[in-house]
């Protein structure tokens, strides 16, 4: 009788393997790819959430892919799909890659999903409208949900700036040249913004912004880039290495300009939001945190403008997944940006929180009651443009950045010149798609 109850024992758990195994086959995988722009642990966070999420949903698993910074990722995704191969399902790509994926024909629109929800129109209007306008089409159409969300901000060595008479951030360009110039010495840099490299558009967008014109609105087909505004922008920034000295003609390095700050090597400097946790934890003086003050001062004194920036959740599909595949890409695309997810994210990461009610939920709610430096880029978002966007994105940035560099480093000497002859090619372009 024993022996016979071992052999029964050991069928059934040969059994229950075969099961296990099926049930495992017809699993759903979801394959996620991922970005990082930061030194934040991306691929603990991710996977994290993964695990988390395949145990509320049995018989969906995710397949995080970190796939290295976001043009990495970019480029990754399309090198995969005009080769012919599967891609990924989902992917955190850009806000700003719309355009370049929806033209193709590779992603499929997030609307259609939104649309079959019960609460479809409170899912979406929870979102701040600032983050959801680079994942909108010109007719209103949503394509990709808000996820690793960011803005530059100001961060400010709030011991130096006491130490020199100053109780508060400056509001406005020319305040912010002042403190700059007070607190530059033959070891430290007052000001630091990483325009150097061969990116320096996003951190432009700033002054552009403040000074009045952003580059870019809801028409995918117009780009302003030789305004006034836009040149003068250009030209401050230009000013604040090759004449001002308060920090190295061209600008800083993106990578390099959080670690000179850390080492006291930087008095204030320009970078993502995505960095606030990082910063705040590796800082040994009190962290400011404050709007970017790159524009002239209007009535109320300030002079205010940001770019938004960072990532949203892209679906991919080419038609041939079936309902239940595109069901299970959704959940997963809805658990990330719920609101118990995004104020975990933004917490973990210093990004914002891209809804509302996110930051009414823990981990976020009482971080930023003791840290109010995480709301600085949210309550910015009032004073945020549009990340530049267009028809042909790649293209054209690519004839943004080049000019941009050449007239911080000098080799443009007559910035209006030089944004007059980008414009022009910027127009031929875009004179297909109008």
């Amino acid at each position: 009788m024993i022996a016979i109850r071992k052999r029964m024992l050991a069928l059934f758990m040969l059994l229950s393997l075969f099961v296990g195994a099926a049930y495992a086959q017809d699993d759903i995988v979801i394959d996620f790819y991922f970005p990082s722009a930061t030194a934040n642990d991306a691929e603990g966070i991710f996977q994290g959430y993964a695990d988390r999420f395949a145990e509320e949903n049995p018989g969906i698993r995710i397949n995080p892919v970190f796939t290295g910074s976001y043009t990495d990722t970019r480029n990754t995704i399309l090198t995969e799909l005009q080769g012919g191969g599967a891609g990924p399902d989902v992917a955190v790509m850009l806000s700003i890659d719309l355009y370049s994926f929806a033209e193709e024909g590779y992603i499929a629109p997030a609307q259609a999903f939104i649309d079959s929800m019960e609460n479809g129109e409170a899912y979406a209007s929870d979102f701040f409208p600032a983050l959801m306008s680079n994942g909108v089409d010109e007719d209103g159409n949503i394509w990709s949900i808000p996820f690793q969300r960011s803005t530059p901000i100001l961060y400010y060595n709030a011991d130096l700036l006491a130490e020199a008479g100053y109780d508060s951030p400056p509001a406005n360009n020319a305040e912010l040249v002042e403190i700059a110039q007070a607190l530059t010495t033959s070891e430290r840099h007052g000001l630091l913004v990483p325009v150097a490299g061969g990116f320096p558009i996003w951190m432009y967008q700033s002054f552009a912004i403040a000074f009045g014109r952003n580059i870019v609105d809801d028409d995918p087909t117009a780009v302003y880039f030789n305004t006034p505004e836009a040149v003068a922008a250009v030209e401050f920034l230009r000013s604040l290495g090759a004449e001002l000295g308060v920090g190295p003609a061209g600008g800083a390095a993106w990578g390099d300009t959080p670690v000179a700050f850390l080492a006291g090597q930087a008095a204030m400097i320009y970078h993502t939001t995505g960095n606030l946790t990082r910063i705040l934890n590796g800082a040994d003086f009190e962290v400011g945190v404050w709007y970017l003050p790159s524009g002239p001062a209007g009535e109320d004194g300030a002079g205010y403008g940001a770019p938004t920036g960072g990532g949203n959740l892209y679906i991919f599909d080419d038609g041939s997944k079936s309902q239940a595949e595109l069901d299970a890409i959704w959940k997963w695309v809805t658990f990330l940006s719920s609101p118990a997810i995004q104020a975990d994210w933004g917490a973990t990461t210093g990004y914002i929180a891209a809804n509302a009610s996110a930051w009414e939920a823990e981990p976020l709610a009482s971080l930023a009651l003791e840290h109010p430096q995480y709301l600085v880029a949210r309550d910015q978002l009032q004073h945020a443009g549009k990340e530049f966007s267009s028809y042909a994105t790649i293209t054209i940035q690519g004839i943004i950045n080049g000019t941009l560099e050449s007239i911080l480093t000098g080799e443009s000497e007559d910035a209006q010149a030089a944004m007059d002859a980008a414009q022009a090619q910027i127009d031929g372009i875009l004179a297909d798609y109008r």
